[in-house]
């Protein structure tokens, strides 16, 4: 595979719960090497970067601190008929895992354009594997790395993306990219179809707004939650119908900055962390769902570890989700 991968200097995979009732997502995580063949589902890959932050700086440590959080959050949902990952035994043991932990992708220290490309060429190796890729940023820049290889793919059709965000990322690259040129990026590479979902009102220029429309997306602004986030998930659904292959990005910063203290940019006005843990989850179980991110986790920014509990529960919905698709 190419790119290079480290795992992260932590206490590692492993339940931290004393009750042997418990089934933590610590439980059923294995560090891999990206060379290994396994059958997990699901893999997550860190990607330690804010060299392209607008605002505030933090983001780096995201990927650990999600991982730390992810590792002690039980695994059992209750929903009827959700798929299970519990299991008759506690034990770690990388025969039992459901996710397999990749490690943190290590980027070079040049300039934002030289992250994104190896950020790309290993995303694209990434996606030859039999798992779906959820990868813990980390800024927002690294979104066009992750999804530029979809849309290089000649057998994945039209590509579309669910952008969870407060902003439209739609900014010029003017010298070098930042984390607000993603998606612009991403259309001029030749993005189909694009799905903004809890956009701010007052948050983004005119310009921006007129952008996306013109380029033919859909903006699902944060107050249509007040219908329920079943409303919302049909709407995206339906504006991504004709798409073949989607990929699912959640910036914190779509949450409201009561739920989310520890991003760039934190500001009123945003969903609730049960508004996007139900959105998330009923978008991902979809076959043809391709990838996932979450990005702008700032643990140096945050409160009392709201953004990054936050930010693992998000993921573990995620991964329910795709279970969910494939059982």
């Amino acid at each position: 595979m190419h790119g290079t991968f480290t795992h992260p200097d932590w206490d590692g995979w492993e339940g931290t719960s004393s009750d042997p009732n418990d089934r933590q997502f610590g439980d059923i995580t294995a560090a891999l090497e990206p060379t290994e063949t396994t059958d997990v589902p699901i893999v997550l890959v860190g990607e330690p970067y804010d060299g392209a932050v607008i605002g505030r700086k933090g983001t780096r440590e995201g990927p650990l601190e999600i991982r730390r959080s992810l590792a002690s959050t039980k695994a059992a949902h209750l929903s009827a008929g959700a798929p299970s990952l519990e299991g008759e035994s506690n034990a770690p043991d990388e025969s039992m895992a459901v996710i397999g932990d990749l490690g943190d992708l290590e980027l070079p220290g040049s300039g934002v354009a030289d992250v994104q490309a190896s950020v790309r060429t290993a995303a694209a190796a990434i996606y030859e594997l039999d798992a779906v890729p959820i990868f813990l940023g980390g800024d927002n820049s690294l979104t066009y790395g992750n999804v530029v290889p979809l849309l290089e793919n000649e057998d994945g059709g039209d590509v579309g993306v669910i952008n969870f965000d407060a902003h439209l990322d739609c900014r010029e690259v003017h010298h070098e990219p930042t984390s607000g040129t993603p998606y612009r990026q991403l259309h001029e590479a030749g993005l189909e179809a694009y799905v903004a979902v809890g956009a701010r009102h007052f948050e983004t220029s005119s310009r921006y707004v007129e952008y996306v429309r013109e380029q033919g997306g859909t903006i699902v602004p944060a107050d249509a939650f007040a219908d329920g986030p079943r409303a919302v998930v049909e709407t995206v659904q339906n504006a991504l119908a004709t798409v073949d292959t989607l990929y699912l990005s959640v910036d914190c910063d779509v949450l409201d900055a009561s739920a989310a203290p520890g991003v760039s940019a934190p500001t009123p006005g945003g969903l609730t962390t049960r508004e996007l843990f139900a959105a998330v989850g009923a978008l991902v179980a979809d076959e043809r769902l391709a990838g996932v991110e979450i990005v702008e986790c700032a643990p140096p920014l945050d409160t009392n570890g709201r953004t990054v509990d936050a930010a693992a529960r998000t993921v573990a919905h995620a991964i329910r989700g795709v279970l969910e698709a494939n059982s």
